[in-house]
């Protein structure tokens, strides 16, 4: 905990020796006690010398409170964002009314914040995004990208949520494709509050059936400690159990861990930071799952995931994936595991890194490659506007070819 460090809450737009204090505090912190310096991608010393003189001559408020986020977005931690009234207003505080997933640099409609808007703004699901304002999607993400967060590149295109459509406007001009027709129009913006949207990590799941051929389905966001037993005795003659992770758990790994290991198995180890040697990390020995159980569960177990499984839900897959008879299918993790630490920058503006790091009991690193499947599988545009889920899907076909 940074809890020593001065806020100096007034400081919205601060003189130049408060802010280059604010590239000095963050600077220190994370190359003295982020334990994946290492694994930034670029040499931090020449992270120093680049960002100088955006702190040093930023021009405005917005200007400095860019400089501060692009700063946070270099370490490459999918933890680690900074979000200001000042970003905001860069990006824009109007947002298209439906939820999109880029692929291929398209944007294409998965989900609507408010359906009636949509439907007044003729945007269906499976619409395919080519162009905003005459620019291609292509060109907007790089142009963004030092202001987008992500331990990997499939984390970022998650977190491009607000910079692809955003605005101050009350419109956006865009070129799209349905049927294979494309249309250019304009399409209104709203502020996100006219929404009334619920956030969930249902998706519309229930959180436990059996589907068929006797298959049990668990949504791992929906699951509660209290649901665990009777779940896996209802599973308990199954042919196959799958654990979907596309969302955050409840801190049910280990109970579940009891059910499907014959016995106690190693599956992290961590490193914390040496207070008394700043730049220091000492490994812990390896933190065990399972217990001996010989009627743990015998079937098939799939582990589902994509770039939304991110910090518990990662390590909450490397304590299923100790249990025998186990294949995981989907996409690269958020790769950002372990606990966080706040750091605030002068002004109270806060932001977060992975604080302590964590890996497999041999050393193999999860920061930035996340989990790795088995069975690699990736929504496509056809899918989504056939409404299918193509990772479940995909898991189904597995259990029932072996």
């Amino acid at each position: 905990k940074f809890k020593n460090e001065k806020i100096y809450k007034d400081s919205v737009f601060p003189s130049t020796e408060l802010r280059l204090l604010s590239l000095s505090r963050y600077w220190n912190i994370i190359n003295y006690f982020f334990p994946y310096k290492y694994l930034i991608g670029q040499n931090w010393n020449d992270a120093l010398t680049e960002m100088i003189p955006k702190f040093a001559f930023a021009k405005d408020t917005i200007e400095y409170h860019l400089a501060m986020r692009e700063l946070v977005v270099k370490i490459n931690d999918s933890h680690a964002s900074l979000s200001t009234k000042y970003t905001k207003q860069y990006f824009g505080l109007k947002w298209v009314p439906f939820q999109f997933k880029i692929i291929n640099d398209k944007a294409v409609v998965t989900g609507y914040y408010n359906d009636s808007l949509c439907k007044i703004n003729d945007i269906k699901i499976g619409d395919v995004f080519m162009k905003v304002n005459n620019m291609p999607l292509s060109v907007i993400i790089q142009n963004r990208s030092k202001y987008i967060s992500g331990s990997n590149e499939s984390t970022k295109l998650r977190n491009y949520t607000y910079a692809i459509f955003n605005g101050s406007t009350d419109s956006v001009f865009v070129s799209f494709e349905r049927n294979g027709v494309i249309t250019n129009r304009n399409i209104s913006r709203y502020y996100f509050e006219l929404f009334k949207y619920k956030w969930t990590t249902n998706n519309g799941l229930e959180l436990f059936k059996i589907l068929d051929n006797n298959i049990g389905y668990v949504n791992m966001g929906l699951l509660k400690r209290k649901h665990v037993k009777s779940v896996m005795t209802n599973c308990k003659n199954t042919r196959a159990i799958i654990f979907d992770l596309r969302n955050y758990p409840n801190g049910t790994m280990y109970l579940i861990a009891n059910h499907i290991n014959a016995e106690k198995r190693p599956f992290v180890k961590f490193t914390n930071p040496d207070i008394s040697f700043p730049g220091i990390f000492h490994y812990t020995l390896p933190y065990y799952c399972g217990r001996k159980n010989k009627n743990n569960y015998k079937g098939k177990i799939i582990l589902l995931f994509n770039e939304t499984t991110q910090s518990h839900a990662e390590f909450t897959l490397m304590a299923l994936e100790t249990a025998p008879n186990v294949k995981k299918i989907g996409s690269q993790t958020a790769g950002a595991d372990g606990n966080v630490s706040m750091i605030t920058f002068p002004g109270n503006y806060n932001t977060y890194i992975s604080a302590i790091g964590v890996y497999y009991p041999n050393g193999r690193e999860t920061q930035r490659i996340g989990i790795v499947p088995d069975i690699e599988v990736k929504p496509t545009i056809e899918g989504i506007i056939k409404g299918k889920d193509e990772v479940l899907e995909k898991a189904m076909e597995y259990i029932n070819g072996n």
